[in-house]
C-alpha cells in the first residue's frame, strides 16, 4: 500500500488497522504529494489517498493521481466527512471515499481488496472495449481484402476462403479479388504483401482496390502491374515492402486463359478428378523490387475446369509437427484427395476449401500462423458465393 499521510497519529492507525486485518501487507508512507508522485513507481497495488497535504488540497489530489497514474486503485482516506466531497471524488477516479475513524481494520482491508477487484474489471472492460473497435476495425479491413466478386455471368462460380493467421490480432497484407470485364472475359488477382501487421493491411488494401479499378476501366493486363508497382512504391511507408501477385484471364467463350506470376505461386488446374499444378513459365518478379518485365502464360482449359489460386499461407504449415513445411506437392495430393472423394464436389466448392483448411491444420497440429486466401473459379452454370 502507498500511504499518502502527512499526520503521524493517523498514519500509525492505519499501519495498526492493517497489521491485524490485511496480512502480509507492506505500507510505504508519503508525507507530501510530492513523494507520492515518486513513489508511484514502486509497485503498489492500492493508493490510500489523504485530501488535506501540505502541497496538495481537496480535489485536486485525485485528479493529479489519477492523471499520473491511471491504473492503481485509489481510495480516499480523509478526515473529510462530506457525501458531496465522496461522490466528486469518485467520479473523479477513486475507487471508495472513507472517513477517518469511521472505519475499522475489517472495513478498510475490504475496501482495500473492493477497489483492486474493481480496478482490474474496469481494466478488463476498457480492453474488452479495445478488443471490440480492433476486431471492428480487422472486419473493415478484411472486406477491404477479400471483397465480394463482381460476377454477372453464370457460366462461372466462384468460391474463397480468407483466414487470418492466428498468432495475430490484426490481419496481414493477403488479398483477392474477381471482376467479369464483359460478358464473356473473368480476370482475378491473388497477392501477398511481404510482411504482416496494420501497414502491410493497408498495402494490400490500396493495392487491391487499384486492381479492381485498373481491370474495370478496361486497362489491358499487361500494364495493370506496372501501375500497381506504381502505387505500391507510392503508398508504402516500409522501405523495400514487396508484394507476390498471380493474376488470371479468362476467356470463357473460347476456353483459354492466361496466368501472370509475380513472385507468386502457380494455380492448380482441377480437371474432374485431376489436379495439376500450372506451369510457372513466363510470370516476373514481385512487384515493388524493380524490373518489372511481366510476361503472361496461356492456358487451355478443358470443357469442366476449376483453377485455385492462394497465398502461400495455406502451404506453410508443418507436417506431423516436424520441421518439414506441407509444400506444393502435398497441397495438390490435398486437393486430388477431395476431389476423387466427392466427385460432386464443384456443386458445393466451398467444402473443398473448408476440408483444405482442415486438413491442413490438422497435419499443422493446429492453426495456421500465416494469412491464407484461397480463391477457386470454375466452369458451370451455377453460383457458390464467396465466404
Amino acid at each position: 500500500m502507498l500511504l499518502v499521510e502527512d499526520d503521524d497519529g493517523d498514519a500509525l492507525i492505519v499501519d495498526d488497522l492493517l497489521a491485524d486485518a490485511l496480512h502480509g501487507s507492506r505500507i510505504i508512507r508519503s508525507r507530501t504529494f510530492a513523494e507520492a508522485l515518486t513513489e508511484l513507481d514502486s509497485g503498489a497495488d492500492c493508493v490510500l489517498l489523504d485530501l488535506q497535504l501540505p502541497d496538495a488540497q481537496g480535489l485536486e489530489t485525485v485528479v493529479r493521481l489519477r492523471a499520473r497514474a491511471p491504473e492503481i486503485p485509489l481510495i480516499v482516506l480523509t478526515g473529510l466527512d462530506d457525501e458531496a466531497a465522496g461522490v466528486a471524488a469518485v467520479d473523479a477516479g477513486a475507487q471508495d471515499y472513507l472517513v477517518k475513524g469511521s472505519v475499522d481494520g475489517a472495513q478498510l482491508a475490504r475496501a482495500i481488496r473492493y477497489a483492486i477487484v474493481r480496478r482490474q474489471a474496469a481494466d478488463a472492460q476498457h480492453q474488452l472495449r479495445l478488443a471490440e473497435v480492433q476486431a471492428r476495425e480487422v472486419t473493415r479491413l478484411e472486406r477491404g481484402l477479400a471483397p465480394r466478386p463482381l460476377i454477372h455471368s453464370d457460366a462461372v462460380w466462384i468460391a474463397s476462403q480468407y483466414r487470418a493467421g492466428r498468432n495475430r490480432a490484426l490481419l496481414g497484407g493477403d488479398f483477392f479479388d474477381v471482376v467479369e470485364t464483359s460478358r464473356s472475359c473473368v480476370r482475378a488477382v491473388v497477392g501477398d504483401v511481404c510482411g504482416h501487421g496494420p501497414d502491410e493491411a493497408a498495402i494490400g488494401v490500396c493495392l487491391r482496390a487499384a486492381w479492381r479499378a485498373l481491370t474495370v476501366s478496361g486497362v489491358d493486363s499487361a500494364d495493370v502491374l506496372d501501375a500497381m508497382e506504381s502505387v505500391l512504391e507510392h503508398e508504402r511507408e516500409i522501405p523495400q515492402l514487396f508484394t507476390t501477385l498471380c493474376t488470371l484471364e479468362v476467356d470463357l467463350t473460347d476456353g483459354t486463359a492466361s496466368k501472370t506470376l509475380a513472385g507468386h505461386p502457380p494455380p492448380m488446374l482441377i480437371d474432374g478428378s485431376s489436379v495439376s499444378i500450372v506451369s510457372r513459365a513466363g510470370g516476373g518478379p514481385p512487384i515493388g523490387i524493380g524490373g518489372g518485365g511481366w510476361s503472361s502464360t496461356s492456358l487451355e482449359l478443358p470443357p469442366a475446369w476449376a483453377l485455385l489460386l492462394y497465398t502461400d499461407g495455406i502451404m506453410e504449415g508443418k507436417v506431423d509437427g516436424g520441421p518439414e513445411r506441407l509444400g506444393e506437392d502435398r497441397l495438390q495430393d490435398l486437393v486430388a484427395g477431395y476431389v476423387r472423394t466427392h466427385p460432386n464436389w464443384s456443386e458445393q466448392p466451398q467444402g473443398l476449401l473448408a476440408e483444405l483448411t482442415a486438413r491442413v491444420e490438422d497435419l499443422n497440429g493446429g492453426e495456421l500462423t500465416d494469412d491464407v486466401a484461397m480463391l477457386l473459379i470454375g466452369s458451370g452454370t451455377h453460383s457458390a458465393g464467396a465466404a
